[in-house]
């Protein structure tokens, strides 16, 4: 993999960012720690300027090319998640129940080595963003920076970001141009009915048996509601009632996600979530309420942004080692929101075989690292370009 020989020669020293960042990790917003330590890094490294507390500890650091120019961004998450490792690695999380199971610590990683190699050569004009972020498991840490007027603040342009894929290639890369992850929403129906014992089932009205029918009707809005070229994934993922084999319980809920690619879609999904909770609500004879949230937006790679990071992609992993028009992921991602206000693509660079993301014998796999550094620095240069 032809990776940056600059980059290269730091590699080790990557590493041990990256297994100090994993043995410490953070929640949500409250990556403290970790932006104190990627900040030290950055001082370390000469940026021009670092700019702390956006999105509580998100920041942004700047560095300034040769001449004018326009200003590129560059953006890595760094938080964690609420799940115990198992891994048995010397560098494991020593945080009870937290740890790096979805790479974060890794892209924070490629992204300081970038910030290394473009504060020593500048070989690129205007100016480049490094927007570390917290929060994109969930708490959607990348609409609070745009909401706050991060991108306008630092007149930045276009926006790039990596994903580190477990079961991709090694060094690989993957991405398409348009719609690449899907927009999640949460569907939760509460139902009252009347409760009794279950010997007398004639006497209650059953939240149970309402739920199951919502729940069998829910399925029907993709075999008959959405048009068949319109992808959309409707998952029931929990169902509470009841507290006793003989009792027909008062109440019932369920919860479930909706992954699309589309705000019409998105907006049929409701609707007929509406009229099936409806329905079936007077059909059994209870009461029931449908809280539909609108979470994360579909990530959409700008068509032109794509195509030019296809190209850098290749330059770095070399020929056949990058796949431009790969299929699209029902996962969400928050760096859509940088996305929607600004172009620009959002890839998956190949971990290799390993445990799954959001799992706890998940590890980064530190091979990878300067192959995303490299890219990250090399987008930097070949976008804007020194004279």
């Amino acid at each position: 993999m032809p990776v940056q020989n600059r980059i290269a020669d730091y590699a080790q020293q990557m590493g041990e960012w990256r297994r100090h960042l994993h043995r410490h990790p953070e929640l949500g917003f409250d990556c403290v720690e970790t932006a104190r330590f990627v900040a030290a890094r950055l001082r370390e490294f000469g940026v021009d300027e670092i700019h702390e507390g956006i999105a509580k500890t998100g920041l942004v650091a700047i560095i300034e090319g040769q001449g004018e120019g326009p200003v590129i961004g560059l953006r890595a998450d760094m938080d964690a998640l609420p799940i115990e490792e198992t891994t048995g690695a010397a560098h494991a999380s020593t945080v009870p129940g937290v740890m790096h199971a979805c790479g974060h610590d890794g892209h924070t990683t490629m992204l300081l080595g970038a910030a290394k190699y473009l504060a020593e050569t500048r070989r690129f004009a205007g100016k480049v963003a490094l927007i570390f972020q917290p929060a994109e498991e969930g708490a959607g840490g990348a609409k609070v920076m745009v909401d706050e007027g991060m991108l306008e603040r630092f007149g930045i342009g276009q926006v790039f970001a990596l994903h580190n894929a477990p079961g991709l290639h090694e060094g690989s890369f993957a991405m398409r141009p348009g719609a690449f992850m899907a927009a999640v929403d949460t569907a939760t129906v509460r139902i009252t009915g009347r409760g009794g014992h279950g010997a007398r089932p004639h006497e209650t009205a059953d939240p149970i048996q309402a739920a199951i029918a919502m729940i069998q009707a829910f399925q029907t809005i993709v075999s008959r509601n959405v048009p068949a070229g319109d992808a959309v994934v409707i998952s029931v993922t929990q169902i509470h009632a009841g507290s006793a084999d003989n009792i027909v319980p008062e109440a019932a809920w369920f919860g479930a996600t909706v992954r699309c690619f589309d705000d019409g879609v998105r907006d049929l999904v409701e609707r007929r979530m509406e009229e099936i909770v409806a329905g079936q609500a007077t059909a059994f004879g209870v009461t029931a309420a449908l809280d539909y949230r609108r979470g994360y937006p579909a990530t959409v790679n700008d068509a032109d942004a794509a195509a030019f990071a296809a190209g850098v992609a290749g330059e770095v992993a070399g020929a056949g080692m990058v796949d431009d028009a790969a299929a699209r992921e029902f996962i969400s991602e928050d760096f859509a929101y940088m996305l929607q206000a600004r172009p620009g693509a959002y890839l998956f660079l190949g971990q290799g075989e390993s445990a799954g993301l959001h799992q706890s014998g998940y590890d980064f796999n530190d091979a990878i690292a300067p192959v995303g550094a490299s890219f990250l620095a090399r987008i930097v240069e070949r976008a804007q370009p020194a004279s």
